[in-house]
């Protein structure tokens, strides 16, 4: 049982980093599960805690992951409606475009927010709609290294056996 849990915490990890950048997939919470697989093997030295805090690290990072598009479209100056327009675009985009959609989803929700917001600024729309898709670099790094985080205590825990 422990080398099928093992196999399960190795695969679950690469996938869920494979998810971090594929829409589809929810990167962070694979890799928690995988990291799960690891402190159920009868040999693994996870504690609790490291557990619990992975726990908080998953919700908190999925969670900006979803408030980020809004929130770096209002940073890069654009109005509720272009933050509304992100949101909505990341919505649209994963079910409409898959991996493309995710990502261009959110910036021509924001561009098209401002747009109706102020039909006057179409530089200002383009300005937002690019803090839009550095949302999405953003998001992802940060899915990247909880997940990476996450795969390096997979190895510690299960390669010495």
């Amino acid at each position: 049982m422990d080398i099928a849990l093992s196999v399960a915490a190795f695969l679950l990890s690469l996938i869920g980093i494979a998810g971090c950048i594929l829409p589809v997939i929810p990167g962070v919470v694979l890799s928690y599960a995988g990291l799960l697989c690891a402190a159920m093997c009868s040999y693994s030295t996870l504690s609790s805690g490291v557990l619990w805090i992975f726990l908080a690290v998953t919700v908190v990072v999925s969670a900006v992951d979803y408030f980020l598009p809004a929130y770096m479209t209002r940073l890069f100056g654009g109005s509720r409606a272009g933050a509304i327009g992100a949101t909505i675009g990341v919505v649209v985009g994963l079910f409409m475009g898959g991996f493309v959609g995710i990502i261009l989803g959110p910036f021509f929700g924001a561009v098209l927010g401002e747009l109706l917001h102020n039909r006057q600024d179409a530089g200002r729309a383009l300005l937002v709609g690019l803090g839009s898709f550095f949302s999405f670099i953003v998001g992802t790094g940060i899915k990247l290294a909880a997940s990476v985080a996450m795969l390096v205590y997979v190895w510690a825990d299960t390669y010495p056996v």
